[in-house]
């Protein structure tokens, strides 16, 4: 249960980032409420955890760290566990049909699936605009990118060398 301990973890710690440093630059001219960086870790530990414990302790996770988190913010906790709720079902949609076929592709699809919807979602209930929209985008792509070359990497090496 690491993953899911993980997950539960970086929905925790994005709300405390948002409380504690408010805006982050992400890019060029771009910022965006400091969680976006854990917030864009969470999609890659979902997949990881759902592969390990099921869709259904995905969901509990995610009521978990919406209640955790509302000892730091209610109002990021709130609008958190709502995105991240409405993410999980378009990952659903998104990743569990893939994973078979293409694991990592199933990943990254998902997450870029999910830290779209996942930010509109968010911004709009905790600050209620999009005018962060970008600068979430960009921050949970760079997470996304960097956690799916390292699991291609891990992958990789754990794959049995062929025979010369």
């Amino acid at each position: 249960m690491p993953y899911l301990t993980l997950f539960i973890a970086t929905i925790f710690c994005a709300n405390w980032a948002i409380e504690v440093y408010g805006l982050v630059p992400v890019g060029p001219d771009l910022v965006a409420p400091a969680g976006v960086y854990f917030a864009g870790l969470a999609f890659t530990f979902r997949d990881l955890a759902q592969e390990r414990v099921g869709r259904g302790w995905i969901a509990a996770a995610i009521v978990a760290g919406a209640l955790i988190s509302g000892l730091v913010s209610t109002k990021f906790a709130l609008a958190s566990g709502v995105a991240f709720l409405a993410s999980e079902l378009l990952d659903f949609a998104v990743y569990t049909p893939l994973r078979r076929r293409n694991w990592i592709g199933a990943v990254a699809a998902s997450n870029i699936v999910g830290l779209v919807a996942d930010s509109v979602i968010f911004l709009t209930l905790a600050f209620g605009s999009l005018q962060y929209l970008p600068g979430q985008v960009v921050g949970k792509a760079w997470m996304t990118v960097l956690a799916v070359a390292v699991l291609w990497l891990l992958r990789r090496r754990a794959a049995p060398s062929p025979e010369r």
